[in-house]
């Protein structure tokens, strides 16, 4: 007996449905569990442990160093200078903003470390310190001529030379100079920065279509700060000590700070207070206010 002849047009449109679902619902979850492994980077602490030696000055610049080349060597790399479908305009956009948020914090963070943090008054500046800073400056979302990665390379060389410049005999790097005065130059910048998230969090003024870039960004800015945190705990860890005051604070404001690195929901959701949704932003805000307000706290304490 011949069977009937199997009608294959019949399954073609289901299985186009099949993937064009499984496209659909992949691609985001990929990409939320892709962001929730790349925000877990490994702090200084683990490299720098409490009783090891080191060059004052090398734990900053390795914590600086580490962030950098974790953006570019994550398996996205550098989006915001991407096509437009993986940039900060478009779909994939949550690493792009939260990158964009990272470069502004190095800069600051690299500016204090070469005018404050290893120079005192007419003090030259280190020449490394200054190239460095002179290429995290170079425009994020450039493509080429040059591109945004071959700058940040760049950073990352010239970091690793002051910190050899550090342990070379005589040494050619200058290190950090321990004043109190100079470390609350950073904080200011911090502060300053977390300000600025903070409203943009909290603001009601922010278009449906940036809330999430607001997050990712003010996200970024946490990230770059918890590693350093952790670095200049390390840094200061004899004046700290005679201070336990300044611990506490440091710590206080890492938690909060590594809280909002690693929030990471799969969609950021802006409900009401009184609503059954979340609201992702005024969560993240409350990370951010707490950080900045023992950085307020830290200030304080620096200047007695």
């Amino acid at each position: 007996m011949n069977r009937a002849p199997i009608n294959q047009k019949g399954f073609v449109v289901p299985a186009l449905a099949a993937v064009l679902a499984l496209l659909l619902l992949g691609g985001p979850l990929l990409l939320h569990y892709g962001q929730v492994a790349h925000n877990d980077l490994p702090t200084v602490a683990e490299r720098f442990p409490a009783d090891a030696p080191f060059a004052p000055g090398e734990i900053y610049a390795d914590a600086l160093r580490s962030v950098i080349r974790h953006e570019l060597d994550g398996r996205t790399g550098w989006r915001p200078n991407d096509l437009f479908l993986w940039g900060p305009t478009l779909w994939a956009d949550n690493n792009a903003n939260r990158q964009l948020g990272i470069i502004q914090t190095l800069r600051e963070s690299t500016r204090i470390f070469k005018d404050h943090l290893t120079k005192i008054s007419s003090d030259e500046f280190d020449p490394n310190l200054v190239e460095a800073d002179t290429a995290l400056r170079n425009d994020a979302r450039k493509f080429w001529f040059p591109s945004a990665e071959s700058k940040l390379e760049d950073a990352v060389r010239h970091l690793d030379r002051y910190v050899k410049g550090l342990k070379s005999e005589p040494r050619k790097s200058r290190p950090i100079n321990q004043r109190n005065v100079e470390l609350i130059r950073l904080f200011q910048a911090w502060t300053d920065l977390l300000g600025g998230a903070y409203a943009k969090l909290y603001s009601d003024e922010v278009p449906f279509l940036q809330i999430d870039d607001v997050f990712y960004e003010a996200q970024g800015f946490a990230h770059v700060m918890h590693q350093l945190t952790v670095a200049i705990r390390l840094e200061y860890r004899e004046a700290i000590a005679g201070r336990p005051v300044l611990g506490q604070l440091l710590d206080e404001a890492d938690a909060a700070l590594a809280q909002a690195a690693t929030m990471k929901p799969l969609i950021v959701v802006n409900g009401s207070p009184a609503g059954i949704f979340a609201n992702h932003r005024r969560n993240l805000a409350a990370f951010i206010s707490e950080a900045r307000q023992r950085m307020y706290s830290l200030r304080e304490e620096l200047e007695k």
